[in-house]
């Protein structure tokens, strides 16, 4: 490598470093992340993802690796027909293993580990200490119930993650239940200034 190539690669990493420090400060992210309408530019994203244009895939899968830690030396394919195909990607067989031993809970999906530990009662600790009930996770008391006492762990994954999700124990999933309302960004930002 060229004296001159060292230099352009520095001086592309270093400003991206920079953008990311003013994008990482937490009032400009929660601002992003928390105060433009989630709903609208979740649907917006939702349909530009699925573009198959030529030029908008690539330019979009640059500018996300560009700000991100994707890496997609796992996946599957080499190619994709759109960013959505290269965010709900499949991996390589074997790239990630599962412990088959049945007393061991496995992550369902990457993520970081946001908080854990035991239940107080029927109420988890979020960040700060901050309460959340299981009613308002669960809703039926039944349920509720079940897990008394019990621990919990939150799991938040970040946009260049492997997106799929996979059952962390021997078991079938018969029956999902849907909770409608606002969603918020799960982001530390976030997470120390809304409440619930």
């Amino acid at each position: 490598m060229t004296n001159i190539a060292r230099q352009e690669k520095q001086e592309t990493k270093s400003l991206r470093q920079h953008i990311q420090a003013i994008l990482g400060q937490e009032d400009l992210n929660f601002l992003l992340t928390n105060r433009l309408p989630r709903r609208w530019l979740t649907q917006f994203m939702g349909w530009f993802s699925k573009i198959e244009q030529p030029w908008v895939r690539d330019l979009s899968i640059a500018t996300w690796k560009y700000f991100s830690a994707l890496d997609l030396s796992e996946a599957q394919k080499t190619h994709f027909t759109s960013m959505h195909d290269c965010f709900t990607r499949e991996l390589k067989p074997g790239a990630r293993t599962i412990d088959t031993d049945p007393t061991v809970l496995c992550s369902p999906c990457d993520a970081i580990v946001g908080a854990c530990g035991p239940l107080d009662g029927i109420t988890a600790l979020q960040a700060k200490g901050a309460p959340y009930p299981l009613t308002d996770l669960l809703g039926d008391a039944g349920h509720v119930e079940a897990c008394r006492a019990g621990h919990y762990v939150t799991l938040r994954l970040k946009s260049s993650m492997y997106h799929r999700f996979h059952a962390p124990a021997d078991l079938r999933v018969e029956h999902v239940t849907y909770f409608s309302g606002d969603t918020w960004n799960v982001n530390p930002a976030a997470l120390k200034r809304v409440e619930k």
